[in-house]
């Protein structure tokens, strides 16, 4: 049996294959989607016409077909044996097909054949011998003839009707609306899964504290380090991550999950970095971060973000996290409202440094502002709580040799 690319409308003429979802020797079902075509108008996803075993796949994904060219070629499955049917060509909404000259039995409830009781069905001999032949049964029929005589017309509106409920349905996506063309781009993924999980994250009450850091002295600090260091850049990103485990510790509430009926405090540091990948973010976990050095870290930090790009990171490495970063700031942006990772209490964006005119004693200074954007979970804290974690993380960042004697 050849399927062929059918007319679906449109003034619609030929597509372009852009999947098939089988191979030669999958065996399909009726009615299962086995190839997406796209059309100047619209994706089509096309159904099988009949059970069976792809034979031959006609066109490769990437090539034009035209309306009434063979797509596809199923077969019979192995183990049944095949019989040499006299065929007749069809045209059906699915396409052209060559086909069995005996008709597919009609659904169970039209087939369904019973006794006539209660009441008499007035039919021509010829009708009933039509409806006996096709199984239908004449009492279900309300026929149209004078006194409610069941016609011959009536019997073939029922088959009608019956052979369109059993036609394989086409799935059009129009690639246009009524204000002009568009794309549809699945779903699908990497993509699906942070859908899913934003949806689940959404029911969480979440407020967002923001303020800023004076990184002054910490940025003279940074480049000092990275003259000395050849084989790493060293960013903000290890000594903001240091600052944070310094508040953590200060403010515990933060650096816990919810429970049933209880807040889990967690006594380890593991701290998330998200990345932006081609796909979407991931969210990689520094291990222990209370426990390493500031140089570790950033070596650390650098090779897991690589390894979230190139999609090669280990499972482990992006589960375990107690409280996240992201960095918006390294793309462009002040402030955010980041949204909870996973369990945490709360996750902390960092916005763009820039250059800023402020008053320090009494004069008016320009200094380097860092943006801060605390996201928290207000079922676990308030935000009393949350100012006085990110006044703490200040603390440090603005005061880089505390933060250095304290925390390395």
């Amino acid at each position: 049996m050849q399927f062929k690319f059918p007319d679906v409308g449109e003034g619609i003429t030929e597509g372009e294959i852009v999947e098939w979802l089988v191979k030669e020797g999958d065996i399909v079902k009726e009615d299962q989607t086995i190839v997406k075509v796209e059309t100047d108008k619209a994706v089509v996803d096309l159904p099988s016409p009949a059970s069976g075993v792809v034979l031959k796949i006609f066109k490769k994904e990437g090539e034009t077909v035209k309306v009434n060219e063979a797509l596809v070629e199923i077969g019979e499955s192995k183990g049944k044996r095949k019989e040499e049917p006299t065929v007749k060509r069809s045209v059906s909404v699915v396409g052209e097909l060559e086909e069995a000259v005996e008709e597919k039995p009609l659904p169970l409830e039209v087939r369904k054949k019973e006794k006539v009781s209660g009441r008499e069905v007035k039919a021509m001999p010829s009708v009933r011998k039509v409806a006996q032949e096709k199984w239908i049964d004449l009492s279900k029929i309300k026929g149209t003839g004078k006194l409610g005589q069941v016609r011959m017309e009536d019997i073939t509106g029922v088959v009608k009707e019956a052979r369109a409920e059993m036609q394989p349905k086409i799935t059009i996506t129009k690639k246009y609306d009524m204000w002009g063309y568009v794309d549809h781009v699945p779903l699908k993924g990497m993509r699906k899964a942070i859908k899913e999980h934003m949806e689940r994250q959404a029911l969480i009450p979440m407020v967002t504290h923001m303020d800023e850091a004076d990184v002054t002295v910490l940025a003279g600090i940074r480049d000092k380090e990275n003259k000395k260091v050849k084989d790493i850049k060293v960013t903000f990103l290890p000594f903001i991550l240091k600052a944070v485990i310094g508040g953590l510790k200060e403010y515990p509430v933060l650096n816990a999950s919810l429970g049933d009926g209880e807040i889990i405090l967690k006594k380890y540091y593991n701290i998330g970095i998200a990345v932006s990948t081609d796909d979407g973010l991931i969210v990689p976990v520094v291990k222990g971060a209370d426990k390493k050095s500031m140089l570790y870290i950033a070596k650390e930090i650098s090779d897991l973000a690589e390894r979230a790009r190139k999609r090669t990171i280990d499972l482990q490495d992006v589960k375990g996290s107690t409280f996240s970063i992201t960095n918006v700031g390294s793309i462009g942006g002040i402030f955010a409202t980041p949204i909870i990772h996973g369990d945490e209490a709360a996750i902390l964006a960092l916005g763009k440094i820039c250059e800023k005119p402020i008053v320090v004693n009494g004069t008016i200074k320009v200094r380097k502002i860092l943006p801060l954007s605390l996201t928290f979970d207000h079922r676990i804290l308030d935000g009393a709580v949350a100012a006085l974690f990110v006044n703490k993380v200040k603390e440090y960042l603005e005061d880089p040799d505390r933060l250095l004697l304290e925390l390395m």
